[in-house]
């Protein structure tokens, strides 16, 4: 919440903390982010794990599961068991094909608006207790404050284009991830890791960095070098 009062905060790396400290504080196995865009469609922008990053596009693209449902209606969606459930079909086999048994999505609402929705994994089916949702949905409020906060909670057209920025800034970052596994030869979970570390270790901009690797500016040979082992 502190890094959101500075001026020009990274948001994608905001975002990327939140999903780890989910993990993290909640006991859960993963965690993935959907914001909206400008024309109120949802796109995802963090995920703790590649994994997941995959199956939240996958829900998007037809159209169905949890988090889409959450973001509807502005209200929280557990379900404890999703082969038992019945519900949302293909995004249920989906979520088996990687391992996830049990899904959360958490609404980030301040008041009537609804922003996007917070997905907590687990791969064993069972319900997460009244406590630990409680968690849950405080560091999605804590999220959404710091995307509303400040220029952005008085004029729509500023959040806009910070959830723009935010959203264009995730296309380039999947770009240089591609370009990352493909000249080192690793997946691109790994290809992630390593971006974000070297933004941290340099002190730049996720999005920055990302863009630089694109556009050839930034050369990979010292990447290589630095990479660890398994």
């Amino acid at each position: 919440m502190a890094d959101t009062l500075v001026d020009d905060f990274d948001v994608l790396e905001f975002l990327h903390v939140l999903t780890e400290r989910c993990v993290e504080l909640l006991g859960i196995s993963a965690a993935g982010l959907l914001l909206t865009d400008q024309q109120d469609t949802l796109q995802v922008v963090a995920a703790s794990s590649e994994r997941t990053r995959l199956l939240e596009l996958f829900q998007l693209q037809t159209d169905q599961g949890p988090c889409l449902d959450c973001f509807r209606t502005g209200q929280p969606v557990s379900v404890v068991d999703l082969p038992a459930a019945g519900r949302w079909p293909r995004f249920t086999a989906a979520a088996a094909e990687v391992g996830f048994a049990a899904v959360h999505a958490l609404p980030m609402r301040l008041r009537s608006e609804v922003i996007g929705a917070l997905n907590l994994f687990d791969t064993h089916p069972g319900a997460l207790d009244e406590g630990k949702l409680r968690v849950g949905q405080a560091l999605a409020d804590v999220a959404t404050i710091g995307l509303l906060q400040q220029r952005a909670i008085h004029r729509r057209d500023i959040l806009t284009e910070q959830l723009q920025t935010a959203l264009n800034s995730r296309v380039l970052i999947e770009q240089a991830k591609g370009v990352i596994a493909e000249r080192l030869q690793m997946d691109v979970g790994e290809a992630f890791a390593l971006l974000r570390n070297g933004a941290r270790s340099h002190n730049r901009r996720l999005s920055d960095l990302a863009r630089a690797i694109v556009d050839g500016s930034e050369q990979l040979t010292p990447w290589a070098a630095a990479r660890q082992p398994g």
